[in-house]
């Protein structure tokens, strides 16, 4: 289902003077197309250098039954066209002497076709039309003119047309379609739409198979022979470029990594001149995220451009090594400093570690900026507990300081776009809010909107990786959901569990029975309509003996009977504490060789290795042809797997109140594309919370006891009422527009300037708050308490203020049209309106 406020994506805000007409027509498209079934673009991004015309489009509009539609915009008024020879249009007092719009439109037209091709069920089924639009120039100009009849005329829709909004669709109906086509059925449609995006570059390689039409290999061919999924919002976000700042917050499998990628190949390809990094924390991630943005960078450039070590499209990981450069050793060397390493720091925890020698970089030296965008990966993972520069978080402010700003009016503006999982964080217990990355004059940069709807924060909350048993299962053994002492860590609001795509019935108040479910729809990884037996299941043994003797039969029988590949197809996990899983590894590692099984231990040099030599290991890789890799969990990070193993669980249960080792059980589970075994030895309480877990399914009913050592939010209303409650008040010039803060207190808040647009504030305590200047048009206060708050300059236009208490406020110079006061308590007012 495509809502009709996302499906009009704007890939870059239309904030330029030059952009007049184009901004009018998008506008136009808007409301013509807002209840088809369609999708549209501004500047959808096709590139190249090696043909004559510029190949990224004004307006795309895909239309399920009038195809694709390329309009290519002239903001230019009749004057300034002095004559027009074949499809060779003559200029003056404009930015170029001459232009071919239509001939332009149909190159970019052909282009997108030639995507379409790749795809044989597409195959001359699209209907084409490419046409030019003139904004600024009235069809009885154009006649007057002399243009109207001349043979090579091209289909063009006037200022007069744009007018005529009811009759545009029918007017584009009647325009000679390039190519002709059919409507397309609900099947096709979706292929053209995961064509457009993009998403079938990701479809996982086949391999011929002899094994029963049950076995999990032959259910994986199943699987990867279905149309992967056209999700609009990581479309939405994966293509625009916003004009500072922007928060990424996904669930695990929900794609950050690969909309990181495909925004900054975007990005590159746009502005090539622009000095753009992407940057990740766990090393593994080097050739996969290289092969990725690659692979988008071919697909949008037709094949012209891939990725090469460029100077202005750096993949770095964030430390950086002798033999690789990283974030931090990439601005040591651009300011002549030699880089410290793990050794010379005083921690010795690569997290830690990190951010104590971008720390001593801060304080010892200026950064000059360099970058015009950085992307950040796995942001989570580059926070420090320790380490603080001026209450900032020292990697984030560093990143900051080396970015320019976007322009000089807007100092503070700067591309920072950072995704992250809060679920994942798998070395502290603390999530950092905005002001404590980059401190309190920035907590506001990434609430609200950019204009032409680029949102500065973004929650993506379906997960396309992992099975939807598999998913409930990490939430509800990562966060304790159903241990008999209360939850440990997650989620205590409904607005925060509904933004990570679950519904809660009941209310989540200590003692009350509530029930948390989470639609399939959420989760569409289509393994559980193919395989008919357990997803995930769970065995304790009595002895390690016993657990891996099992484990190495099942591999065995995966290897041998179901057609399953060793390398990226199964993967074996341990966790528990760094030291005992380590020590697990290496013994398991040994059981499986005994057995004759190959084996592979990230970052050595071979496999079936047990021993790293120093000299000859390689951080970077996590998988090795023919061998099945096992690791500890907190290393496999970014890596995923069909068949995952998770041993050792006796490792957490003996220590089950530990939330970061109830993370890096979450990571484990989450790093599944269709199965998951879980074991372990002895008996311990948890065992049992594992089982009524795995018997829930996707519905948890429990009583509400919330025992918590972290709290997740995820929603902006309910990040501002964190920031509240922990002693904030400055929330100055903030966007909250449609905010619900119903029933909230917040007392002496600070909202100069802040959007409030139609918020509800219903019963909300804003006594001695400051709302000078505030934007309240069309909000809801009613029974509101505003005693004594200032309200001076504030826009209260259409404001419903019924039973508001708004003794001794100040109302000076505010606009209080169409407002209702109805029963509002006002002695002591002051205002002059």
């Amino acid at each position: 289902m495509i809502f009709p406020e996302d499906k009009f994506i704007a890939t870059e805000p239309l904030d330029r003077s030059g952009e007049k007409g184009e901004h009018l027509v998008w506008e136009r498209v808007q409301q013509v197309w807002r209840d088809r079934d369609c999708l549209a673009y501004w500047r959808y991004p096709i590139f190249s250098q090696s043909q004559q015309f510029r190949k990224e489009p004004d307006i795309l509009i895909c239309d399920r039954q009038l195809g694709l539609i390329i309009i290519e915009v002239k903001s230019i008024n009749i004057r300034q066209i002095t004559s027009i020879d074949g499809h060779l249009w003559q200029y003056q007092n404009f930015y170029t002497n001459y232009g071919n719009p239509y001939q332009q439109a149909e190159n970019q037209l052909f282009s997108l076709l030639d995507y379409s091709k790749n795809e044989p069920n597409l195959a001359s089924k699209i209907t084409a039309r490419a046409i030019v639009a003139l904004p600024l120039i009235a069809s009885t100009q154009w006649q007057e003119k002399g243009f109207t009849n001349l043979p090579s005329s091209p289909p063009i829709i006037f200022q007069d047309d744009l007018d005529l909004t009811d009759n545009l669709i029918d007017f584009i109906v009647k325009i000679p379609p390039v190519v002709r086509g059919d409507i397309l059925s609900q099947e096709d449609w979706e292929l053209l739409l995961a064509t457009i995006a993009g998403t079938r570059l990701f479809s996982h390689p086949k391999h011929p198979l002899l094994v029963a039409p049950e076995s999990r290999g032959e259910v994986l061919q199943q699987l990867r022979d279905r149309l992967l999924f056209f999700d609009l919002q990581q479309e939405r976000i994966a293509k625009q470029i916003p004009q500072g700042m922007q928060r990424i917050k996904g669930i695990a499998g929900s794609g950050k990594t690969v909309l990181l990628c495909q925004k900054a190949a975007h990005i590159h390809l746009k502005h090539p001149e622009w000095k753009v990094a992407l940057v990740f924390f766990s090393r593994s991630l080097y050739q996969p995220i290289i092969e990725q943005i690659d692979r988008w960078l071919r697909y949008f450039s037709n094949n012209e451009y891939g990725y090469i070590n460029n100077s202005h499209l750096l993949i770095l990981h964030a430390w950086g090594s002798r033999k690789q450069p990283g974030f931090y050793s990439t601005i040591c060397r651009l300011h002549n400093i030699q880089p410290l390493t793990l050794n010379d720091s005083e921690n010795k925890q690569p997290q830690e570690a990190l951010a104590e020698v971008c720390l001593k970089l801060l304080e010892q030296n200026t950064i000059v900026p360099y970058f015009d965008a950085i992307l950040i990966d796995e942001g989570q993972d580059l926070i420090s507990l320790q380490s603080k520069y001026l209450d900032k978080q020292p990697f984030y402010w560093l990143a900051y300081q080396s970015l320019r700003s976007i322009d000089p009016l807007h100092f503070q503006q700067k591309r920072l776009i950072w995704a992250y999982d809060e679920n994942q964080c798998l070395e502290q217990k603390k999530i950092a809010t905005v002001g404590e990355l980059l401190g309190k004059q920035l907590s506001n940069s990434v609430t609200g909107k950019y204009s032409d709807g680029i949102n500065k924060s973004e929650i993506l909350t379906r997960c396309y990786r992992t099975p939807h048993p598999i998913v409930t299962c990490a939430h509800a053994l990562g966060m304790g959901l159903l241990r008999p002492e209360g939850m440990l860590t997650g989620i205590s609001k409904k607005e925060d569990w509904e933004a990570i795509g679950y519904e809660v019935r009941g209310e989540l108040i200590a003692g009350e029975k509530v029930t948390i479910e989470r639609p399939i729809a959420n989760s569409p990884n289509p393994l559980p309509q193919l395989w008919q037996n357990e997803i995930i299941t769970f065995n304790n043994y009595p002895s390690r003996q016993q657990e891996l003797n099992v484990l190495a039969a099942n591999l065995l029988n995966n290897l041998k009977y179901e057609g399953l590949r060793p390398c990226q197809e199964i993967l074996v996990l341990i966790v528990g504490n760094i030291a005992e899983a380590k020590q697990l590894e290496k013994y398991t590692a040994q059981f499986l060789l005994d057995r004759g099984l190959d084996i592979y231990i990230p970052s050595h040099d071979d496999c079936n290795v047990l021993e790293v030599d120093r000299k000859k290991r390689n951080p970077d890789q996590f998988w090795y042809e023919g061998a099945i890799t096992i690791s500890c969990a907190h290393n496999a990070k970014g890596n995923e797997a069909d068949m995952v193993y998770i041993i050792g669980l006796d490792l957490i249960a003996k220590d089950e109140s530990n939330i970061i080792l109830r993370d890096r059980l979450f990571v484990a589970l989450t790093r599944a594309r269709a199965w998951v075994s879980l074991s372990g030895v002895g008996q311990y309480p948890m065992y049992r919370e594992i089982r009524q877990v795995l018997a829930s399914k996707d519905t948890f009913t429990f009583t509400y006891k919330p025992n918590l050592q972290r709290e997740t939010y995820f929603t902006e209303t309910r990040e501002l009422l964190h920031r509240y409650q922990s002693g904030e008040r400055n929330f100055d010039r903030i966007d909250l527009t449609n905010a619900n803060l119903a029933n909230y207190n917040l007392e002496k808040i600070n909202l100069i300037g802040a959007n409030l647009q139609r918020a509800n504030l219903e019963n909300t305590n804003l006594d001695r708050a400051n709302l000078t200047i505030a934007d309240l048009q069309q909000s809801c206060m009613i029974n509101s308490s505003l005693r004594q708050a200032k309200l001076i300059g504030a826009n209260l236009s259409g404001v419903n203020l019924t039973g508001a208490d708004l003794t001794d406020a100040d109302l000076t110079d505010a606009d209080l049209t169409d407002a209702d006061l109805t029963d509002a308590k006002m002695q002591g007012v002051e205002f002059n309106c």
